[in-house]
């Protein structure tokens, strides 16, 4: 699936979750699906957790 196939079909989720459920269905809709997106790529290990963790501490890693 292309970038842009995905694309559409986050912003057809976003979309009808606007729809349906309004402005704060629209918000929680929009922060599970990054939610969810930060969870696959920390899974398929294209985000190293330890450095997200470490740059939120102030920690730098050059």
């Amino acid at each position: 699936m292309s970038a842009t196939t995905k694309g559409a079909l986050a912003g057809l989720v976003l979309a009808l979750s606007a729809l349906i459920f309004g402005f704060w269905g629209f918000i929680l809709v929009a922060l599970f699906m990054a939610i969810g997106v930060v969870v696959a790529r920390i899974t398929a290990g294209e985000i190293d957790f330890r450095n997200v963790v470490n740059a939120f501490k102030g920690r730098s890693t050059s």
